[in-house]
């Protein structure tokens, strides 16, 4: 009698939504391709899961008519299926990802291209914490300051802030179950859909919240590229 077969390892792949149009950061085209401390900055992003030894491999997904990495790195893992919104342009990346071989059991750590000071310890961080978690999680970091309510530009309330998180990323689930969920939003156009947690909590779930660091800010607005030229020129 043949023994049975051999499960074949769990892994871990990276999933970097890379199609944003950059709209609040106020620059001439993608923010994700701006120049910061001398590089573009999702290849400071890239550099930091590329440290990761259990990161099986990354996976940018950028838009359709996106050749900016073509052209200069072409050594890079691109799909060109970015959607109209981050979640489906996530949501196109995991079956690009099941195209290549990833697995349902398999770990994905979705990541905001434009966090380009995340460090290999904090990705490291997360996979410890989310290995072995049922539902898996995300890096996250306690509310610092005062939270108010706005009605007409004026002040209506304070939010007590004790239990309150600004969600970060990455966010680690597994393929199978992180697709399942965004596919059950995809018939109403991801709406409400702001992260890969939020999809996994509408479908049941409570992800776990890894503490993460201020530092692993997004790249949003114009102030904020001198701010991450500092952190890295100092890290440098």
């Amino acid at each position: 009698m043949s023994a049975p077969p051999t499960p074949n390892p769990v892994r871990c792949h990276a999933l970097l939504p890379c199609a944003g149009t950059g709209s609040r950061a106020g620059s001439a085209g993608p923010k994700q391709y701006q120049t910061v401390a001398g590089l573009p900055m999702v290849l400071h992003t890239l550099a930091a899961f590329n440290a990761v030894p259990r990161i099986e491999q990354t996976l940018l997904v950028v838009a359709p008519e996106d050749r900016f990495l073509t052209v200069d790195y072409p050594e890079l893992l691109l799909e060109r299926c970015g959607g109209a919104t981050r979640a489906h342009s996530v949501f196109n990346g995991l079956g690009a990802l099941k195209a290549r071989g990833a697995a349902d059991d398999d770990w994905v750590l979705v990541h905001d291209a434009a966090r380009c000071l995340v460090t290999p310890a904090q990705i490291e961080a997360l996979i410890d914490a989310c290995w072995n978690d049922p539902v898996g999680g995300l890096l996250a970091l306690k509310l610092p300051d005062t939270l108010k309510t706005e009605r007409e530009g004026r002040v209506v309330a304070t939010v007590d802030r004790a239990d309150k998180w600004l969600a970060q990323t990455p966010q680690m689930f597994r393929l199978g179950l992180l697709l399942r969920a965004l596919e059950v939003q995809a018939g109403h156009g991801f709406s409400g859909v702001t992260d890969e947690a939020s999809a996994v909590e509408m479908a049941g779930h409570r992800p776990l919240l890894v503490p993460g660091s201020a530092q692993n800010f997004k790249v949003t607005y114009p102030e904020d590229f001198a701010l991450a030229e500092a952190v890295l020129s100092s890290r440098a």
